[in-house]
């Protein structure tokens, strides 16, 4: 949808729809993944500010930067949704919540370290992260094989076999991507002018 359309509703609805959205996403979701794959649900699905084509480019913005990818998320959505100000509103939301929580676990930390119940909660939410993240990689692969599935399988296979098995730096990987997608484009760009 982008800031064009944005202007649609006022800036202020918009503005505190996003600071509300972000806020409660980053509250419940605890991982950079998972947060990726609420704010999918949220703004594509839900409230269709954006397409699935242009949530795959920002979470693939996201996953190429560097710094906490929940902010770097929040950041560019808010930018496409509203502008600057929609960034920053963004952002707050996106920060409050673990700023919160980080007062109050240092504050009655003696009080939950040995917790029973908290160390059960905390492996309740893992399990339902490691949902949202097949989510996420769910979705990012329909989005990389819509065109052609084997060039995209291979690059996938190539990677994880990269990062999990050999140990390499990952600026190499990131390298290595970006050449694998320059190539593709040559091809496929020869292909359309010779038909």
């Amino acid at each position: 949808m982008g800031q064009g359309e944005a202007k649609e509703e006022s800036l202020g609805s918009r503005l505190l729809t996003l600071f509300w959205t972000v806020f409660s996403i980053s509250a419940t979701a605890n991982s950079g993944y998972a947060i990726l794959s609420v704010m999918k649900d949220e703004f594509v699905r839900k409230r269709a500010w954006f397409s699935e084509d242009q949530m795959a480019d920002y979470i693939a913005i996201v996953q190429s930067t560097p710094g906490a990818m929940a902010v770097n998320a929040s950041m560019i959505v808010g930018y496409q949704a509203a502008g600057l100000l929609g960034s920053l509103v963004a952002v707050l939301g996106c920060i409050l919540p673990p700023i919160v929580v980080m007062i109050v676990v240092t504050y009655f930390y003696e009080a939950i370290v040995g917790n029973e119940f908290v160390y059960l909660f905390m492996r309740g939410m893992q399990l339902g992260v490691v949902g949202m993240l097949l989510d996420v990689i769910l979705s990012l692969v329909s989005n990389v094989t819509k065109n052609g599935v084997a060039y995209p399988i291979v690059l996938i296979a190539l990677a994880f076999v990269y990062v999990r098995f050999l140990g390499w730096p990952i600026p190499f990987l990131a390298v290595g991507c970006v050449v694998a997608g320059i190539v593709k484009a040559i091809v496929f760009s020869k292909g359309i002018e010779r038909s």
